[in-house]
């Protein structure tokens, strides 16, 4: 059975600070701080993040959602990245992914980005319930 991961990345101001934040089993991982970079940055770092949670969570075939699609089209081979730190993260990606027994990244929209709304919260003290709703804890 596969593990749904949700993740989000973003940076405030853009270029500016970065953080991350996934999502998965009800739970949200969030990073604040980790440098300073561009909202495109930040997706990639989101996804690598995301791969780190499953590895963490035992998981062998995992769903990675996200609302980058330019990110999601590049992670599934079906567009090029464009950039050298894109370039980049995509090979850390595929490197990390090849570690699993299968992993798949799914475009979801941004409001149903249960990562996304962890991310836009002050904290990351957060909790997702199964049914996507967030609530503090």
């Amino acid at each position: 059975m596969s593990m749904k991961i949700f993740f989000d990345g973003g940076c405030r101001p853009n270029p500016g600070a970065m953080e991350t934040a996934v999502v998965a089993g009800g739970r949200a991982y969030v990073r604040r701080g980790i440098g300073p970079g561009s909202s495109g940055e930040a997706e990639w770092a989101a996804l690598l993040h995301a791969l780190e949670v499953a590895r963490i969570l035992g998981a062998r075939d995992v769903v990675l959602a996200g609302d980058a699609l330019n990110l999601v089209q590049a992670a599934n081979g079906a567009c090029k990245c464009r950039g050298a730190e894109a370039i980049a993260s995509l090979a850390a990606f595929r490197a990390e992914a090849v570690t699993f027994d299968r992993v798949r990244a799914r475009h979801v929209a941004r409001t149903q980005n249960l990562a996304g709304i962890a991310l836009a919260r002050d904290q990351g003290a957060l909790s997702v319930s199964s049914a996507g709703k967030a609530s503090r804890s």
